[in-house]
């Protein structure tokens, strides 16, 4: 199943540089909004990433919405995309997204083993905090 906005990012990043690719994360990560002081809690940290990233999530009309900052340009550049593709959905469409534009626009293979498993600390927490929202939706 293809999914409309991770194709788009696959567009912006096809026949790119990884030079040109690094650019095009900071230009993302510079348009993501900080998170405010007061939310950048120890309850609101990821745990496994290299650099100290922060999460927090809200529902609106059903929605799931999610706020990500870390103190990486890098990072957030990728938090960004993320951001563009997980943002306004059912919970339940989050906890089962499969995000296949990390491998087409070569994420997963270029970037350094620490920094992809943060990548993917930051995923496991999305979509557990998805997971939950469904399932107390459920249970209400």
């Amino acid at each position: 199943m293809t999914d409309a906005i991770q194709d788009e990012i696959i567009r912006e990043f096809d026949g790119l540089e990884w030079l040109d690719r690094y650019d095009l994360l900071i230009t993302s990560a510079k348009e993501l909004e900080p998170m405010d002081e007061d939310s950048r809690t120890d309850e609101n940290t990821i745990s496994g990433c290299q650099s100290r990233v922060w999460i927090q999530s809200y529902k609106r009309d059903g929605k799931l919405n999610f706020n990500l900052d870390s103190d990486a340009m890098i990072t957030k550049g990728i938090m960004a995309l993320l951001l563009r593709v997980v943002n306004n959905r059912h919970p339940q469409e989050i906890a089962n997204i499969d995000l296949y534009f990390i491998e087409r626009i070569g994420l997963k293979s270029n970037l350094s083993p620490a920094r992809s498993n943060g990548l993917e600390s930051i995923i496991r927490r999305i979509k557990e905090i998805a997971k939950n929202e469904f399932d107390q939706s459920n249970v209400q």
